[in-house]
């Protein structure tokens, strides 16, 4: 019996290793948590928690095959105290954060800048739209908790104004 390339054989199913890498290299690419793929009585859904944790793959098919790790995802930094987090200004939306207005603009703002309230923070890309995030209060710049081209998620803390 021969399989292609990039293909092992688990529990009777073939697996395109390939195609999982390109799905999960995906995942990285948009910021999505998870893609799943159909085909036929296959499914692939390759998924990752944005928690740092790796990245899992789940495969589901008529004979359930175990989850395949795939190598971890770049972990995002360590946030600031969980205490400085509580009074983040926080994400309303799920897409990529943007410090800047543009590339090679300065960024809107910097730690330790005065900023009154409706200034805006950053932008960020939802469904390509770019959504400004402004200060719901006066206050001083005290941590940028994401960088430039981050993905963020739901509820994600951003900024600390105080």
């Amino acid at each position: 019996m021969s399989e292609t390339k990039g293909a092992a054989r688990s529990g009777g199913m073939n697996i395109d290793s390939k195609l999982v890498r390109e799905l999960a290299e995906l995942l990285a690419e948009t910021g999505l948590s998870e893609i799943e793929v159909e085909d036929g009585d296959r499914k692939i859904k390759v998924a990752r928690q944005l928690t740092a944790a790796p990245a899992a793959v789940h495969m589901t098919a008529p004979a359930l095959a175990p989850a395949l790790p795939l190598p971890a995802a770049a972990a995002p930094e360590a946030a600031s105290a969980p205490a400085a987090d509580a009074n983040a200004l926080k994400s309303p939306m799920v897409g990529t954060a943007y410090l800047t207005p543009e590339p090679g603009a300065p960024a809107f703002i910097e730690v330790g800048k005065q900023v009154k309230a409706g200034d805006t923070l950053l932008i960020i890309e939802a469904m390509k739209v770019m959504n400004p995030i402004t200060a719901d209060k006066a206050g001083t710049i005290k941590a940028i908790l994401v960088e430039n081209a981050q993905p963020v998620e739901y509820d994600q803390p951003l900024v600390v104004i105080a």
